[in-house]
């Protein structure tokens, strides 16, 4: 772990009860520019790869979308094990230090990051799931923070939040992102359609501007809306981070990563592909 640099104020009292009570924290104003500067360069980088993956090309594969889209939903992960600059953003910005401050965590292991970009005309929704589904690893202590390069609005794609889902202890089955379908032998309920129906659910969206971000608990249900927008990009770092309490949890049919054939359920995440970036 190398010094982090220094966020632009301090998380506070209102901050860390909201991330508890809601399931989700928007914080204004804390990410340097020059962080989200190393940010971008990251992110462009990836996105003028070969390795670039389309999530809207995949929803053509899956019968979601009918012929080959004009603008992609774009995702990558896992680039800071390859990229200078996004291991810069997720080990030694103050991202780590401003997530174990929501969590009241002494510590904190980086579990994975995700570029996730919705290029103007991309209309692919992301349906509503829980990201602790998707993760090898089990806890309180679990969040993903979600950071902007580029302004949000809910039109261009800004995240949506169940308040308060965290709480309700209910495991769903992750699916595909742009459907609501499951993947395979997944355990737990099916997501019901929230963009269909509210369900009485009371949704957060943030407006962000670059500076700003959200965090939220790895149970909180989430989604997004399409990007409508004619000309604004909605570009994107999400970073996942778990705490003192996390221990991995191997999951039925959840996607896994090399290093999981290596551990077994109740190890601590202490692996050199699940780093600790954070210690009090």
């Amino acid at each position: 772990m190398s010094v982090a640099s220094s966020a632009l104020r301090d998380v506070t009292d209102e901050e860390v009860a909201a991330f508890w009570r809601d399931g989700v924290v928007c914080l204004r104003g804390i990410l340097p520019q020059t962080c989200l500067d190393r940010l971008e360069v990251g992110v462009e980088r990836y996105l003028n790869s070969e390795t670039r993956f389309s999530l809207s090309d995949m929803g053509v594969e899956l019968g979601v979308a009918s012929r080959k889209p004009k603008a992609h939903f774009i995702g990558g992960q896992d680039q800071w094990k390859i990229d200078e600059d996004c291991k810069y953003f997720a080990c030694d910005s103050p991202l780590p230090a401003i997530a174990a401050r929501l969590m009241k965590a002494t510590r904190l292991n980086l579990y994975e990051d995700s570029i996730l970009v919705k290029e103007p005309g991309a209309l692919e929704k992301t349906v509503f799931h829980q990201d602790l589904a998707y993760f090898h690893v089990d806890g309180l202590q679990v969040c993903t923070t979600w950071t902007p390069i580029d302004p949000v609005t809910r039109d261009t794609g800004a995240l949506q939040f169940i308040r308060g889902s965290h709480l309700w202890k209910k495991s769903y089955r992750p699916n595909y992102f742009v459907t609501l379908m499951p993947l395979p032998d997944t355990e737990g309920e099916d997501v019901p359609d929230f963009h269909a129906d509210r369900r009485d659910a009371e949704i957060l969206c943030y407006d962000l501007n670059p500076g700003d971000l959200t965090v939220h608990h790895a149970l909180t249900l989430h989604g997004a809306d399409g990007n409508s927008s004619n000309t604004m990009r909605r570009r994107a770092m999400s970073v996942r981070y778990c705490g003192d309490d996390a221990r991995y949890r191997l999951r039925r049919g959840a996607p896994r990563k090399p290093h999981h054939e290596l551990v077994q359920t109740g190890d601590p995440l202490d692996h050199p592909d699940c780093p600790r970036v954070w210690q009090a």
